[in-house]
């Protein structure tokens, strides 16, 4: 039936219409007025809409502006409208905001259906790019409550017209692309996004690379091209055709672009990946005490935060230096490993091992699974019960990490029993460090060994004996009796041993006692120079750990770490300057500012003609010493100081290495001490050290891009030398000497 309305009852109907419609907007507009004044909580400021606030990532930076690694609660870096593909730009423009050039901030034609399922608390994607911007800088998390989700979207509004009034479209886009989350694996922002799943920078996205990640914003769960591949191309090609269709692509190559597959290089960044990742963590902490003890703040008072502030950390690490000590390291590493589980093969190691079960007790309770259980209110009778139960446990290898089922305990012992390594390398003369090696893996063992872990030095203590004996007109061909010394005046009587395995018979000079790592000599050298001076210029020299004023640290009883050491070092081929081992060179805040520069501090440690003779001395270690293996099996030649040193029971092995250009310590040993080689063949530093640096510097040599010269030679004193290095000379001198001395009845 039907029903025929009279014209007044029409003219009635379409008065009401209007009312309402009227009344809609009457109340929309006060809406917006009452947002504007904040009745429906405040409204971003003009300053924070002039500084957008979102967490941003810091990065570390190569001497070469290489990223080496970000700190982030967020993994998010920002980047500038010149940095993006036109690629990135057109598909975000085609998919969320085809009028984006023509509105200013709010798009009035797409208003009513804007509205409309905003009221029936259905999700839309009607929102103008600007809009999705001020919801992602200032808005917050989308309300459940439709009331406060029309009064977020009002919010949203008239943020939107300020940010339009405020930047311009490209700056607008720019910063929604640095904002936009990708979904899993910690990624915001379009660079992160470039990185993670297709290895490039945004400027290098092709216009498929580009539709998949935009297609991805939709639903980043839903779109993820690791989960959802078949999803994803799917939406990739939506976000093509919507490319075509707005001209920013041709028909073929519309074609030619849905025919690919998706293509990903896919590598999720984590805080553990990327080069020297024992380097970034001291660095971090280093970061963190410079700007508390110097007061570096931002302008309005608060403290910085590396993980959310984006700052920019320019360091001296050479991104390939790094790589080629991290090679070095994996290479040898997994050798001398099976040296090491061959020599343990078979042996009751409870028995064989000093405090075994201490160790294994510090261990348990250090460990995060101790400290879990702890929370958890388990008794320690239940805690050692759980260790003692079978669980399935990830562990590291030389050839991979595996999954196993291993008693918590035994996986201990098997950590426990693994090698750690650390290396270090800095230009003397600058102080800056090239490349840091902290350990064999951050994953598994995040104890930094270059800075943080000091260890006995052993041998490589004798050339600061030397170098005081030197100083005080000591020759390096003066002839020594290789015979026990014994020392007084220090307490007990102190007697060195000699490892007979090295033990030269006879007089022999300086240079070859040093060579050959003669205990008896440096003894005997301690006794003529004492301690005190020795001491004294081991901290000239730059360690900063305690030196006791003993005759034993001439066999380097003391503790270092391999920073200290490598910057001691530095010293010999420094003409007797020691430069501040540096890292950081300046830190920028987001904005390009500089915060921070480092100094290094100088330091005239010993006379250079002193620093020349002992690069001599140093020389003789690899020509005719305990480092031979570096010429004869490595086929280094060239001018190279070094010092291999094996600490007591084979629990430490050490290896510094002196070029012109580049001075290297190396150390290997046992997180524990008491867990070492059972033999010095394998255990001494020139087989568990030396190796390393050996290939380390092979790998520098083969760059020249490095600018590392093989056969360039330490310099002499501008003022000349006048110790006599040439034996023969001192011979006839000495000879000469005591000729004159007979005829003067002496």
């Amino acid at each position: 039936m039907i029903i025929k309305l009279k014209p007044e009852d029409i003219r009635r109907y379409n008065w009401y219409i209007w009312k309402t419609v009227i009344a809609f907007l009457v109340l929309f507009v006060l809406m917006l007025v009452v947002t504007d004044l904040g009745l429906f909580g405040p409204l971003p400021t003009f300053k924070a809409i002039e500084n957008p606030k979102s967490f941003q990532a810091s990065e570390v930076l190569s001497a070469d502006k290489t990223v080496l690694g970000t700190y982030y609660v967020q993994n998010r870096s920002s980047i500038t409208y010149g940095q993006l593909s036109p690629n990135v730009v057109n598909a975000l423009i085609a998919t969320e905001d085809t009028r984006f050039y023509d509105h200013s901030g709010i798009d009035f034609q797409r208003l009513p259906g804007i509205v409309l399922f905003t009221l029936i608390g259905k999700k839309q994607g009607a929102s103008t790019i600007t809009q999705q911007l001020a919801k992602n800088l200032f808005s917050g998390p989308i309300a459940h409550n439709p009331f406060v989700r029309v009064t977020q979207k009002l919010k949203e509004w008239i943020t939107a017209i300020r940010l339009e009034r405020r930047y311009t479209k490209q700056e607008i886009i720019t910063m929604y692309l640095n904002t936009v989350d990708f979904g899993a694996y910690n990624t915001f922002g379009i660079k992160s996004a470039a990185r993670t799943y297709f290895g490039v920078t945004p400027d290098k996205l092709t216009p498929d690379q580009a539709a998949l990640l935009v297609g991805m914003l939709k639903g980043t769960g839903v779109y993820s091209p690791i989960r959802h591949p078949d999803r994803a191309l799917a939406r990739r090609n939506t976000i093509l055709a919507l490319m075509e269709k707005q001209g920013f692509l041709s028909d073929g190559q519309l074609a030619e672009l849905k025919a690919k597959p998706i293509g990903l290089n896919f590598s999720p960044i984590t805080h553990n990946d990327g080069p020297a990742p024992y380097f970034r963590a001291v660095l971090k902490q280093e970061i963190q005490k410079i700007f508390k003890d110097q007061n570096i703040v931002q302008s309005d008072g608060s403290q910085y935060d590396l993980d959310r502030d984006g700052l920019k950390i320019y360091t001296t690490i050479d991104a390939t230096m790094q790589q080629y000590a991290e090679q070095a390291q994996q290479e040898y590493m997994g050798k001398l490993q099976q040296q090491f589980d061959d020599q343990w093969k078979g042996v009751n190691r409870a028995k064989s091992i000093k405090n075994y079960k201490l160790i294994l007790d510090q261990g348990m309770f250090r460990s995060d699974r101790y400290k879990q259980l702890q929370i958890e209110g388990k008794s320690e009778d239940e805690i050692r019960q759980n260790f003692d139960t079978p669980d399935s446990l990830e562990l590291f290898t030389w050839h991979g990490t595996v999954d196993t089922l291993m008693k918590p305990i035994d996986s201990m012992v098997f950590s426990k029993m693994m090698l750690r390594n650390s290396l270090m390398s800095m230009d003397p003369t600058t102080g800056y460090v090239k490349a840091w090696v902290g350990g064999t893996n951050f994953e598994h063992f995040k104890y930094d060994q270059v800075k943080l872990g000091t260890r006995q030095v052993g041998s490589t203590a004798k050339p600061f004996t030397y170098s005081v004996a030197i100083e005080n007109g000591f020759s390096p061909c003066q002839e020594v009796d290789n015979v026990p010394v014994t020392i007084t005046g220090y307490g007990d009587p102190w007697t060195p041993k000699q490892s007979s395995s090295d033990y030269l018979q006879g007089a022999i000079t300086l240079r070859k006692a040093l060579g050959y790592s003669q205990n008896y000599v440096a003894a005997y050298v301690m006794n003529e120079v004492k301690p005190i001076p020795v001491m004294e210029l081991i901290k000239k020299m730059g360690i900063t750990s305690t030196v006791p004023p003993y005759p034993s640290i001439c066999l380097g009883t003391f503790n270092a770490s391999v920073f200290d050491m490598t910057g001691a070092y530095s010293v010999f081929a420094n003409h007797g300057t020691w430069t501040e081992p540096t890292y950081i060179l300046r830190i920028e805040d987001k904005n390009g500012n500089v915060i921070y520069t480092h100094t290094p501090k100088v330091v005239q440690a010993m006379d250079a003609q002193t620093a020349y003779v002992m690069t001599y001395m140093l020389k003789g270690v690899i020509e005719d010493g305990t480092g031979s293996r570096l010429r004869g099996r490595y086929g280094l030649t060239n001018p190279i100081g070094g010092k291999t040193g094996t600490t007591q029971e084979n629990s430490d092995g050490w290896f510094m290495g002196v070029t012109p250009q580049l001075v290297t310590g190396v150390w290997t040993g046992c997180e524990d001490r008491d867990i070492h080689f059972r033999s010095t063949r394998l255990g001494e530093g020139a087989n568990s050290a030396l190796p390393i640096f050996a290939g380390f510097m092979k790998r520098v040599y083969d760059n020249p891009a490095l600018g590392i010269k093989r056969n360039v030679d330490f310099d002499a004193p501008k003022n000349g030398v006048s110790i006599v290095m040439d034996c023969n000379q001192y011979k006839q001198q000495q000879q000469g000497t005591g000729e004159v001395d007979k005829k003067l009845g002496f």
